[in-house]
């Protein structure tokens, strides 16, 4: 896996390609006047798995703001 510097300037007409690079496994780092400011990264299926993990464990308040019940001590 390589990392590309490339321009903002030069980036933007030749978007498709760069990201054809980064389906390829190679990172795309744009930059402004030399200065890093985005990294495009592959995509990690790893991510995905830790996300659908999650997946339903959110419990859902109706009344949010209500009290949740347990006492506890905020200067604590």
């Amino acid at each position: 896996m390589s990392t590309l510097m490339v321009p903002k300037s030069e980036f933007k007409p030749k978007a498709f390609a760069y990201l054809r690079r980064v389906e390829n496994g190679d990172q795309v780092c744009i930059t402004d006047h030399g200065r890093p400011v985005a990294d495009i990264l592959p995509h990690r299926a790893e991510d995905d798995a830790e996300l659908a993990e999650l997946r339903g464990m959110l419990l859902k308040y109706e009344r949010p703001m209500d009290p949740v019940g347990a006492e506890w001590e905020a200067n604590a």
